[in-house]
């Protein structure tokens, strides 16, 4: 019976972090972020899943034509197939961030496996954009006990989101991703988008980038500016 507690609890502090994306209190207990530190006028616009080889040149030019700056938090496997095109994000002047090397539901990955994953992931990214990433969220948005940890150690803030566009799924349209992620956006709140359907519905990233220029015309009424981490 000792042995059964004791696998409970490991298995219960194992999964610990994961409900945080879907339940808010759990984030600062945890040093997880979910909202921009301050009270400035300022958004943070994030795109998780890239690079890919059309979606994230048609976000790159929607955020282009709008002068706006976002975060790319970048597969490093992804990275490995296109790193022209993580660098040229960075050209742009958007930020950089980690979202592994594998797309993982980290809770089926060991701890080991998972700090490998991640140490292959800082490399990749780091060398095709000459950037070191220093913000890591993780696939699906579900940290392990592990994934939390290490990146502790390597001084990497753990973020989350504070609203979404839910804009990987098949069938929500573009004026819907915009009214999810910026209807009733404000100073502070981190917003998370996709530009690429390698994890998610196919052809999702074309209506992600039919949202945006709504997307970047409703921060701009809110006078809220997009920043990058």
């Amino acid at each position: 019976m000792r042995l059964v507690r004791t696998g409970v609890a490991a298995a219960a502090a194992w999964c610990l972090p994961a409900p945080a994306p879907h339940v808010a209190s759990l984030c600062a207990p945890l040093g997880i972020a979910r909202r921009l530190p301050g009270d400035a006028a300022e958004v943070a616009l994030t795109f998780d899943d890239g690079p890919h080889a059309a979606g994230t040149p048609a976000v790159l030019e929607a955020l282009r034509a709008a002068g706006a700056r976002a975060t790319f938090f970048l597969v490093g496997e992804q990275v490995a197939r296109n790193r022209t095109l993580a660098a040229e994000i960075a050209a742009a002047g958007h930020g950089i961030a980690l979202h592994g090397f594998r797309h993982r539901n980290l809770l089926r990955v060991p701890p080991r496996a998972t700090v490998d994953d991640l140490t292959r992931a800082y490399a990749e990214i780091g060398e095709a954009t000459g950037r070191a990433p220093a913000v890591y969220r993780p696939p699906y948005g579900i940290f392990s006990l592990a994934a939390l940890a290490f990146a502790r150690s390597r001084g990497w803030l753990p973020l989350l989101w504070s609203r979404w566009g839910l804009d990987w799924r098949a069938s929500i349209a573009p004026e819907r991703i915009a009214g999810k992620v910026a209807g009733e956006a404000g100073p502070g709140d981190v917003l998370l988008l996709h530009d690429a359907d390698h994890y998610s519905a196919p052809g999702s990233w074309r209506r992600t980038a039919a949202a945006l220029p709504a997307v970047l015309g409703e921060l701009e009424r809110r006078g809220l500016r997009t920043v990058t981490l």
